[in-house]
């Protein structure tokens, strides 16, 4: 089946003809404010995005969060209603949230000593990342209200050069209806078969690369069914924007297996049969990668900077 060729809207063309979410301004000034104190601190920040429409990525990138909390402070781009750190493990559970707790027969309520260790330590993790300030939670609905986040918090982030990473776990939509293009009332049921014609939602990692936030380390997320295609799918992504990694994984295997891929390294990192029995997470062994490999981009950085060509212009 083909489709009518539509040209592809620029970024900045879209941000001219769109008009921006009602809690930008706010949220803008939260990001400023929050970027202001962590850079203060000399503490590294990462931008992480999260949901859209596939789902199997809401989990993993939440746990991811959880796993960072040490070093980085975190601004948090998620859809709306979407998992939340530190609850997802009993909003996302096969137990009601209410099979946690139990009633004394005096009233107060208790939680249940089963689970008392387990929600003790991801308690004191969420009171920590609350007493700090580490954590800025920032949501969006539409493809919209993502795109014109993003960017707001790459100019924001500017300040913090390479010492700023950007994990783009969102699964943003591929198209859209321009809304100019959007009828005003309810589409009526009578009037026999729908046709839509969609664009495609601009491309906006290039300028994040290239103009947004062009020293920050910038790592992009590749899910994919086939295995035989992932390395080459993703140094396609590599060599098109210019980021630095790719994270590519399987869906079948997601949870045990992952990819960390470059313009010329490929490094694979797994769990045993024993950690997954254990309940080892896959991000337990993802983030300390990823901050090895953010520390040595700021190390490369500094050299640069402090090599006689720079130091003699």
């Amino acid at each position: 089946m083909s489709r009518p060729h539509t040209p592809l809207i620029e970024p900045d063309e879209y941000f001219r003809t769109h008009t921006a979410p009602a809690d930008l301004a706010a949220n803008e000034q939260a990001m400023e404010m929050f970027v202001a104190k962590h850079r203060a601190a000399g503490r590294r920040i990462a931008v992480i995005t999260s949901g859209g429409t596939t789902v199997p990525l809401e989990n993993q990138t939440v746990r991811f969060i959880d796993n960072f909390s040490a070093g980085y402070a975190v601004v948090f781009l998620h859809r709306q209603f979407s998992l939340q750190p530190y609850s997802r493990h009993y909003t996302h559970s096969k137990n009601c949230f209410l099979d946690y707790m139990s009633l004394n027969s005096d009233g107060p309520l208790t939680v249940d000593p089963q689970y008392s260790q387990k929600m003790q330590e991801v308690l004191v993790k969420y009171q920590k990342a609350k007493q700090e300030e580490t954590l800025l939670m920032i949501s969006f609905v539409t493809v919209t209200d993502y795109l014109f986040h993003l960017r707001s918090a790459a100019f924001i982030m500017g300040s913090m050069g390479e010492k700023a990473l950007f994990y783009l776990a969102a699964a943003v939509s591929d198209f859209f209806i321009p809304a100019e293009k959007m009828v005003e009332h309810k589409i009526q049921s009578d009037g026999g078969g729908l046709s839509l014609t969609m664009e495609q939602v601009p491309k906006v990692l290039k300028p994040l690369v290239t103009k947004w936030a062009s020293q920050s380390f910038i790592v992009s997320f590749k899910l994919e069914t086939d295995p035989e295609i992932l390395t080459k799918k993703a140094r396609l992504a590599l060599n098109r924007y210019g980021h630095k990694v790719v994270i590519g994984n399987i869906l079948t295997t997601r949870k045990r297996i992952v990819w960390f891929i470059t313009n010329d390294t490929e490094e694979t990192v797994s769990l045993t049969n024993e950690e997954l029995a254990e309940e080892v997470e896959i991000e337990s062994k993802i983030v300390p990668n990823l901050i090895q490999r953010h520390s040595a981009f700021i190390d490369s950085s500094d050299k640069l900077l402090s090599s006689p060509k720079y130091l003699s212009v």
